[in-house]
């Protein structure tokens, strides 16, 4: 299966770092637009905890992946609000 990776800016998605700040950044906005940021912003954290000591590349790209999707798909929802135009679904 192909990366989702390509869908983000190489600085980010090659860099888990930047990965996880983008996260904590998106997850800041979705919490404080619902009330709940402490809550959001822990679920991230939380996962990336996780899976900080993960040594198998596999692993590691497939959690990456699982990131950038979780940005793509925050992208798209907000892009879909602002223009009113679905990007997804039939």
């Amino acid at each position: 299966m192909p990366s989702l990776q390509t869908a983000l800016p190489p600085e980010l998605a090659d860099n888990v770092i930047r990965l996880y700040r983008e996260c904590l950044r998106r997850a800041k906005f979705v919490g404080h637009q619902q009330h709940n940021t402490a809550l959001v912003v822990d679920m991230v954290r939380q996962q990336f905890k996780k899976h900080m000591h993960e040594t198998d590349p596999e692993k590691i790209q497939k959690l990456k992946d699982d990131a950038a999707r979780g940005l793509i798909n925050h992208i798209l929802y907000e892009s879909e609000k602002m223009t009113g135009r679905k990007f997804s679904g039939p």
